[in-house]
């Protein structure tokens, strides 16, 4: 009788060293992200200083101002921040387990899988009972099995993930093409808005289920985190060092999924914060990959500067934030492209 396998899941090991440089540049970007999510509090119509905000955040100034920052603008606030932990935690992962800087999950089609899912609620008229939430989600996940069931032979690697999820996007992308064409105007316009990926339209039910949904996904996550190291030396050292290499490269996977899935359920596809953040924690830390919880902060950076700047750049006019993080990324994204060439890999 053959015998039976079983295979477990173990949790890595928990490195407790603390790292000077990694910890003052997470401290200064964690201080930041909290300075740009008061000063996002005071742009609107009725404009509050950034004392005002801080009382309010306490519970003290007027009763007016308390309503205006809690229940008004709190909620666009608290969506930038949590869509950019999401999305820069999110890149993090993907860049590490491809080992690829370009692996970010609006290039490799877990942003557009998403995205096509919920156009398709819209338009389709099943959006409805569903929400957004959920449609993201399912959007996500069915995005990542079809690209790691692809990629599979006999295992997964880095690059074969990489040249199917380029592939599964633009069907993806297509898919949406196809939904956005054959919409009704009013539909058309508002899917067009939040494709772009905008944060006009935040309310209180779009941060609870981002905010449930994170608080299950992050400790998963960072906790898992100890496998990044290893996978980043290739599956052969990683394999020798103990690491489940296919199983933690899925687990990882779907965590960073989630994390996309629910911040584009909530905000749109914004683009290149997932592909910029961890580049730019990296480099800040001088780290050999990018540090998680750092790139969830730079993370956060970038849309909540991005929300400022496209709120006040057109007096009277509130543009998406995508349009900035997409105007800033697309250099960003042409310098990584030429560095890559140069070394003559992926990194």
């Amino acid at each position: 009788m053959a015998a039976l396998t079983t295979v477990r899941l173990t949790t890595p090991p928990v490195s407790w060293v603390v790292r000077p440089r990694l910890l003052a540049v997470s401290v200064a970007l964690c201080c930041a992200g909290f300075l740009l999510f008061c000063l996002g509090m005071t742009v609107g119509d009725y404009p509050l200083s950034l004392g005002q905000v801080l009382a309010a955040l306490v519970s003290e100034g007027s009763y007016y101002d308390q309503v205006v920052v809690y229940d008004w603008r709190m909620p666009r606030a608290l969506v930038g921040l949590l869509v950019g932990i999401a999305f820069g935690m999110a890149g993090a992962l993907f860049q590490t387990i491809t080992r690829n800087p370009l692996a970010s999950p609006d290039v490799i089609g877990i942003s557009a899988g998403a995205t096509t899912a919920v156009v398709a609620g819209i338009v389709l008229g099943f959006g409805a009972g569903i929400g957004t939430q959920t449609l993201g989600l399912a959007g996500g996940v069915g995005a990542a099995l079809t690209i790691y069931l692809l990629a599979w032979r006999r295992g997964t690697t880095g690059y074969r993930i990489v040249l199917v999820g380029v592939g599964v996007a633009w069907m993806c992308t297509s898919a949406t093409g196809y939904l956005l064409a054959r919409a009704k105007l009013h539909e058309a316009q508002a899917v067009v808005g939040w494709m772009v990926g905008n944060l006009n339209d935040a309310t209180w039910g779009r941060v609870v289920p981002l905010l449930v949904s994170m608080a299950v996904l992050v400790p998963i996550a960072v906790v898992l985190g100890g496998w990044l190291r290893t996978l980043s030396l290739g599956d052969d050292v990683a394999v020798g060092l103990g690491t489940p290499v296919q199983q933690a490269r899925l687990v990882l996977l779907l965590s960073g999924v989630g994390l996309v899935a629910f911040g584009t359920a909530a905000a749109g596809p914004v683009a290149f914060v997932a592909l910029s953040a961890p580049q730019i924690a990296k480099r800040l830390a001088g780290w050999p990959v990018p540090p998680l919880v750092t790139s969830g902060f730079a993370g956060a950076v970038i849309v909540l500067g991005g929300d400022l700047v496209a709120r006040s750049i057109l007096p009277g006019t509130q543009l998406p934030v995508g349009v900035v993080t997409g105007a800033l990324g697309a250099p960003f994204l042409l310098w990584l492209l030429t560095r890559a060439n140069r070394a003559g890999s992926g990194g």
